[in-house]
């Protein structure tokens, strides 16, 4: 998923019994304005709206965090911070986004995925720090978008087709995963021409 696509899901968009992941929006970031400053909007593209499958490991992971989270609701009560949508109009009427806004309200309530303890919704800004942590005392220079790269090079060099990995990551055209998201190293191309030489030696 791209940085503004995690960062936008509620659980709403989360089905654990099926174990789907629906992405159909982003969120992004504009000038502090009062009550919170973003936004949320349309993917990048309409093909990139998809269902994403739940792997055991990440539906491991998404089922002891929502309980996790329930248990940060009740330990801050009416201090947890709760947001709604606002919609956000041009001058033809039409919608065109949605401001979240920190509001106590039972309605129009929904429910982010990723939130401090307290609630609070630093929209991509949450990932900050761990990224600090990992560009300086890691001494690892990668961004959050850069694992999209990753998962396409390791699903590719897996056996998965490329059309399958272009669909998950919301590729209209295999050649944008091709060009951008599959990376080459020398142990790949040593693989090649290993492969190549097992070939003529079976024959």
């Amino acid at each position: 998923m791209r940085t503004g696509e995690v960062f936008a899901l509620t659980w709403n968009d989360i089905d654990l019994d099926n174990r789907i992941i629906k992405i159909n929006k982003t969120v992004y970031a504009k000038d502090k304005e009062e009550n919170g400053r973003w936004y949320l909007g349309t993917t990048k593209t309409k093909g990139s709206q998809r269902d994403v499958y739940i792997c055991d490991t990440l539906y491991s992971i998404l089922f002891d965090y929502k309980k996790l989270q329930n248990t940060y609701k009740k330990e801050y009560s009416k201090k947890y911070k709760q947001y709604v949508l606002g919609e956000i109009k041009n001058k033809y009427g039409k919608l065109v986004e949605y401001k979240i806004i920190e509001k106590n309200s039972k309605d129009n309530k929904i429910q982010l995925v990723f939130t401090r303890k307290d609630g609070t919704y630093s929209g991509t800004d949450i990932i900050r720090y761990p990224f600090k942590i990992i560009h300086h005392e890691l001494g690892i220079n990668c961004r959050f978008y850069d694992l999209r790269g990753s998962f396409a090079t390791i699903s590719l060099r897996s056996g998965c087709e490329i059309k399958d990995i272009a669909e998950i990551l919301g590729h209209k055209r295999i050649e944008t995963t091709e060009k951008y998201y599959i990376s080459s190293v020398n142990k790949d191309k040593e693989n090649v021409i290993k492969k190549l030489e097992s070939t003529i030696k079976l024959k």
